[in-house]
């Protein structure tokens, strides 16, 4: 029993020592948005001498942040709605069909999770223009649904295989079928799952920077809060503090949502992968 208390000790002492190392950079960037421009520039480490509460008000005002703020809402709202529809309607026939052909689409559906973004972006900015789906909000959030949409599959396919048959069967015996058998009696049994696809894609999207910048980098009405922060880091000079404060700006929406949600991340994440 000693020996058990003594190993459980040392691993909360190591877990919390690693969960110190990950909130570090986060710590850094806090302090150093309520810093001046000189006291950055001197040490990034030390502590503020004074707070500088100025630097956000300065942010709120330069870029528009209800401007911004709303713009990410409307693609990470577009962007979800559109995953977790697909993902989960296409996940459900995929599962309910046993045949090898189900299966082949179904590994087809899922491969673009091992395909690094960085090697497709030309092909996808060439796609979105083409399609005119570059430089506006709505675009960016539909290109969402093709990134999204193999995790959220792999996700609710493993939990749907959970489900029972029987539950399909006595919901067509009383006279439900199609969407209306999905939607009233399947969709409500995916809640813990599509929580966690919720929580996963709203700190992915909200905060991704790299696909935003190729999408809508060129338009200052589309652009979101983390392509802000990057603005005021230029090539010959750069305010460091204004940039940290943009980005605890950026990012607070999202940590507060995970703050709230983040209890049925484990829960989701292990029901969609074990089941079935």
């Amino acid at each position: 029993m000693k020996s058990r208390k003594a190993g459980r000790i040392v691993f909360e002492v190591f877990m919390v020592i690693l969960s110190l190392l990950f909130l570090y950079p986060l710590f850094l960037t806090i302090i150093n948005s309520l810093k001046s421009f000189s006291e950055v520039m001197t040490d990034v480490i030390a502590l503020p001498k004074s707070l500088a509460f100025e630097n956000y008000s300065y942010v709120w005002k330069y870029i528009n942040y209800p401007r911004l703020f709303l713009n990410n809402t409307v693609i990470t709202v577009l962007g979800l709605a559109g995953i977790i529809l697909i993902s989960s309607i296409a996940a459900y026939k995929l599962a309910r069909t046993k045949s090898k052909t189900s299966n082949l689409i179904y590994f087809i559906c899922i491969m673009p999770m091992l395909i690094p973004f960085q090697s497709i972006m030309l092909s996808v900015l060439q796609m979105a223009k083409g399609f005119h789906l570059s430089d506006s909000t709505w675009g960016l959030g539909i290109l969402y649904w093709g990134f999204g949409a193999p995790l959220a599959m792999f996700i609710y396919h493993g939990f749907v295989k959970g489900i029972p048959n029987e539950i399909d069967e006595s919901a067509t015996i009383d006279g439900a079928s199609g969407f209306r058998l999905f939607f009233r009696v399947i969709f409500p049994l995916l809640k813990s799952v599509t929580t966690t696809i919720v929580i996963i894609d709203v700190m992915w999207i909200w905060n991704d920077f790299l696909l935003p910048l190729l999408m809508v980098n060129g338009s200052p009405s589309t652009k979101t809060l983390t392509l802000a922060a990057y603005t005021f880091v230029g090539q010959y000079t750069s305010d460091w503090q204004y940039a940290m404060t943009a980005m605890v700006m950026a990012v607070l929406p999202s940590i507060i949502v995970f703050m709230f949600l983040q209890k049925h991340i484990v829960k989701g994440v292990v029901a969609g992968a074990v089941k079935g």
